[in-house]
C-alpha cells in the first residue's frame, strides 16, 4: 500500500482511487485533463507583482514585502510549497528586517485551480 503523506487528511475512498491512478500510471493525465489551464505567473517579476496586489487587498497595514521568488533550493523535505523568511541586517544606520517568500520552482508548472 502506497503511503500517501500529503492526502492523509482526505476520505480513504479518495486515496484509494489516487492509490488506482498511480499504479495505473494515469494520474499524471488525470490531472492534466482535470485542470487544463496553466497560471499566468511564470516569472519571478509576475509572482512579486501577484503577491504585492494580495497584500494591497487583504494586508494594507502589513508590512512592506521586500523578495518574492520562485526558489531551486527549496524541496518537498521542508514540507512546504513555499518558505516566509525574515532576514535582518545591520547596514548603516537603519536596520531593519527584510522579509523573503520563497516558493517552490515547481509550483510554476501547476495548474491554475489545482
Amino acid at each position: 500500500m502506497t503511503a500517501l503523506k500529503y492526502l492523509q487528511a482526505y476520505p480513504a475512498a479518495l486515496q484509494d482511487q489516487v492509490r488506482q491512478l498511480i499504479a495505473e500510471g494515469r494520474l499524471g493525465d488525470y490531472l492534466s485533463q482535470r485542470y487544463p489551464q496553466k497560471h499566468g505567473v511564470q516569472s519571478d517579476k509576475a509572482l512579486y507583482t501577484y503577491a504585492l496586489d494580495l497584500k494591497q487587498e487583504y494586508l494594507r497595514n502589513a508590512p512592506a514585502i521586500d523578495k518574492v521568488l520562485f526558489d531551486n533550493r527549496l524541496d518537498l523535505t521542508h514540507r512546504a510549497l513555499g518558505l516566509h523568511t525574515t532576514i535582518s541586517g545591520c547596514r548603516a544606520a537603519s536596520s531593519r528586517p527584510r522579509r523573503r517568500f520563497a516558493l517552490l520552482r515547481c509550483s510554476r508548472r501547476r495548474r491554475q485551480s489545482f
